[in-house]
């Protein structure tokens, strides 16, 4: 309806909508530029159906494209609506802010390549289809276009001062979807890329190398193993081997650093910091499965689960200025196209998650054989990790979603 009323004013705009699932969005981007309409363009852009961008967004993304025929992606910054929600939300704000502020600033900075985050940015058609067009053989296809289109010699340009609004998944269960897919997705891409990336003769050594090392291996398989295995288990069980010793640099020194360090690109939640540290250490565990998984191509590999929101993004708050509209939102035009399932019961292994509270009650044991006998001091430590996954893995985390009429 929407479309209807700007076409009707003479705006060159369509609405169109796939009849079938097949490749997800990798699948959707494809179909979508095989319309005829499509050949007179030059650049796409990409949002999520919960992404807001502001009426200039065009203006000042185009031009980089326009000025140079080298650059293949303008990517910008998310920005969230939802972030105070719940401690949930916080958590992910933090690792996001870090991300586009540090992570995607650097890459662009330096003429190296960072990842296309799948949504917010505008992609020159013709490198999309230099670069082999969308691909469905993982679930990160964004990230897939990324990597060949860098092969193929592309640029890319990250434009913080565009901050595009967005909504945050507030429930545990939707988090964890989200999580499997960004850690499974990475790890299958680059057993299926590896070789390929090595070999390119396209880019320098150096690219060759940051993006084989650093942005794969470090980033998205060693990490979540590094600080599993550290945090989780080698710290634990150092307690019970008294010939086990990890020296304060390891255990105290380095690990704050680097927290407070990543901590910087959300000033206003430094107060969150340890609850934040310590539930990243529960997701490494999540991630690290998750990304075993996408290595081995097995179970879950290909599994695609679209992210649930609660619909924040279209809540506005009302004010008592009088200049401030109060927006009215129809329900049967934000209804689904695909109804919901029935709600059936759910089953006590999917209801808690076992891995989570099998490690923190090893854990809390760990901490508490300190206590006794050891006496290390990393008892305090023990004891608020190993709370920490026993909060996830009985759920105790995130909005509740709101139960079905």
């Amino acid at each position: 309806m929407e479309c209807h009323k700007w076409r009707s004013k003479g705006i060159n705009i369509k609405y169109e909508v796939r009849g079938n699932r097949k490749g997800y969005k990798a699948g959707a981007l494809k179909e979508g530029l095989k319309h005829d309409y499509v050949k007179d363009c030059e650049y796409i852009a990409m949002f999520d159906a919960d992404f807001q961008p502001e009426s200039d967004f065009l203006l000042r993304t185009v031009p980089f494209l326009v000025h140079n025929p080298e650059i293949a992606l303008v990517q910008t910054r998310w920005k969230f609506v939802n972030a105070d929600e719940c401690l949930l939300t916080r958590f992910q704000e933090m690792s996001l802010d870090y991300h586009f502020k540090f992570e995607q600033e650097a890459g662009s900075s330096v003429y190296s390549f960072f990842g296309f985050n799948g949504t917010a940015g505008v992609w020159r058609i013709s490198a999309i289809d230099d670069a082999g067009g969308w691909k469905d053989r993982t679930t990160v296809e964004d990230m897939d276009l990324a990597v060949r289109a860098t092969l193929q010699g592309w640029k890319f340009v990250y434009i913080g001062d565009i901050k595009v609004k967005s909504e945050l998944p507030s429930t545990f269960k939707a988090y964890r979807f989200q999580q499997h897919r960004w850690s499974c997705g990475p790890a299958n891409l680059f057993k299926k890329m590896m070789v390929e990336i090595l070999l390119n003769k396209k880019v320098s050594l150096w690219n060759k190398i940051h993006l084989w090392y650093d942005f794969f291996f470090v980033g998205k398989v060693a990490s979540h193993t590094v600080t599993f295995i550290y945090y989780c288990f080698a710290i634990p069980v150092s307690v019970l081997f008294p010939e086990i010793q990890i020296p304060l640099w390891g255990v105290v020194y380095v690990p704050t650093v680097i927290t407070l360090l990543k901590s910087l690109g959300t000033p206003s939640s430094f107060h969150l910091v340890i609850l934040w540290v310590l539930f990243e250490n529960v997701m490494s565990l999540h991630r690290i499965k998750a990304a075993v998984t996408g290595f081995l191509e097995a179970g879950r590999v290909n599994e695609w689960v679209v992210t649930e929101k609660l619909g924040d993004a279209n809540k506005t708050k009302t004010s008592t200025n009088r200049s401030d509209a109060v927006k009215v939102i129809d329900v049967k035009l934000t209804e689904p196209l695909v109804p919901k399932l029935v709600k059936r019961r759910t089953r006590f292994w999917e209801r808690y998650h076992c891995s989570e509270i099998f490690v923190g009650t090893c854990i809390i044991l760990c901490g508490c054989y300190d206590v006794l006998y050891s006496k290390k001091g990393y008892s305090i430590y023990l004891f608020l990790q190993g709370m920490a996954f026993l909060v996830v893995g009985f759920g105790y985390v995130g909005s509740l979603p709101p139960r079905a009429e």
